[in-house]
């Protein structure tokens, strides 16, 4: 009897959602229609942002696919932030009394009611342990596996008829995006995954001898698919020069020391951190460096690690043949490619981003929006030229576009891919030992 109870209440609720977001979609639709001067794109960011957790996501990562998705599209979905109002305290110690068996207050001597961050899928509280251990708790708000799992099921069914309405839509593969996107977000909503994904990094950073970088310690015992304990960590942004100053008497090695230690985990670690932004990358009290916020992860083939060794040498170099040569081994192609007339197009591509770096020279806080400018521009190219990048190219490429804004704050003289202080490839890992940091010379040019 309890189980036909729990499906007709499923059906129930996911009935109210298909109505819910049949009326946003509408609502939606009557704005597009009566307004005149409001563009698709930004109609359809405001009705995805109505409509929360799933289609945030969705927005999210059209922002990031700008080989998949119209430019338009890709560059509107950027102000798609994942920021929602908090829910009451008292829904957050439901969740965390059903996730540990017992009152929270057995295992937490105090929890701070105001959360340190509200997003879609998860609330963010500072807490301390009965033993008197700072930490924070990421808690998964209630109900959110169940509405992906409809909203991503209605999107299925609607991608199904859309390809069989107009067979043009096929060719998006949309019913692929559709399962990616669950594929990602059902991983996101699982935190046992992530805590995984903390403990597998800071595994890679005991073997390559890293002890001058960090990562939450994860207290597994009052871990769960929908509860996440972490020691807290407290630093500052690597954007806050003036802070980190305080910390350490060296801001260029401090970040030679985090590029060395993303770019090695490329190299011998199972995944990248895919979310590099200022929130997640800290300089800490003692002046060590934090990787935070494994939620976004990002794995790469050997093929295309080949592909993006070749393209950091050819940046570094201002090769364009080859770096077309490399982006062109990255992607997937349907036919043969005019290397030629695709390095010329990269060639106006990093025109833009000089023009990029001569704005960064008057405003160091380089807005991510023209970061992101520059991935449609190359995604662009590569579409013209018949190339579609998979998406951890995307990744890829805004991570190492966060390491630009950084270097541009911290250390304006240093070249990512002309330092010999910072490691690029498998060949430059001795013993898997890091490099220190500070002054040292910088790698020739190529003529």
């Amino acid at each position: 009897m309890a189980g036909i109870e729990d499906g007709i209440g499923a059906f129930v609720k996911g009935a109210f959602r298909i109505g819910q977001t049949a009326v946003a979609l509408g609502q939606g639709g009557w704005d597009l229609l009566t307004s005149s001067d409001a563009p698709a794109p930004r109609v359809l960011r405001q009705t995805f942002e109505r409509l929360g957790t799933t289609y945030i996501k969705l927005g999210q990562f059209i922002a990031s696919a700008p080989s998949v998705f119209p430019p338009e599209y890709v560059t509107e979905f950027q102000k798609c932030l994942d920021k929602t109002d908090p829910i009451p305290f008292s829904q957050i110690e439901k969740v965390l009394r059903n996730e540990l068996k017992k009152d929270p207050y057995e295992v937490f001597r105090s929890i701070d009611p105001e959360p340190l961050a509200s997003a879609s899928i998860a609330q963010v509280h500072a807490a301390e342990l009965k033993d008197g251990r700072d930490v924070v708790i990421k808690v998964q708000k209630p109900g959110v596996d169940d509405i992906i799992l409809t909203d991503l099921n209605f999107l299925f069914l609607w991608a199904q008829v859309l390809e069989w309405l107009a067979p043009e839509f096929s060719r998006t593969s949309f019913k692929n995006i559709v399962q990616d996107m669950q594929k990602i977000m059902m991983e996101e909503c699982d935190f046992i995954h992530e805590s995984r994904n903390i403990q597998e990094f800071e595994k890679f950073l005991e073997k390559t001898g890293n002890a001058r970088v960090t990562v939450p310690k994860v207290h597994t015992k009052y871990t769960t698919a929908r509860l996440l304990t972490m020691d807290r960590l407290y630093g500052v942004p690597l954007t806050d020069l003036e802070s980190i100053r305080k910390y350490t008497n060296d801001p260029e090695g401090t970040l030679i020391l985090a590029l060395n230690t993303w770019f090695m985990s490329l190299m011998a670690c199972d995944f990248f951190h895919a979310d590099v932004h200022a929130g997640n990358l800290m300089v800490l009290e003692d002046g060590r460096i934090a990787f935070i916020d494994f939620g976004i992860v990002g794995r790469i083939s050997k093929k295309t690690w080949g592909g993006i060794q070749g393209l950091m040498e050819s940046m570094e170099t201002r090769d364009f043949q080859r770096m077309a040569e490399s982006l062109i081994n990255i992607g997937a192609t349907e036919g043969p490619v005019n290397e030629q007339a695709f390095a010329k197009d990269l060639e106006k591509v990093f025109e833009g981003m000089e023009h990029l770096e001569k704005l960064a020279g008057k405003n160091q806080d380089v807005e991510e929006q023209e970061i992101n400018r520059l991935l449609i521009d190359m995604a662009e190219a590569g579409q013209k030229n018949g190339i579609r990048f998979p998406r951890e190219f995307a990744l890829l490429i805004k991570q190492f576009l966060y390491f630009d804004r950084y270097i541009r704050i911290l250390a304006p003289e240093l070249k990512m891919f002309e330092d010999d202080r910072i490691v690029r490839s498998q060949q430059e890992l001795p013993g898997m030992a890091l490099p220190s940091g500070g002054p040292g010379k910088k790698r020739r040019k190529k003529q």
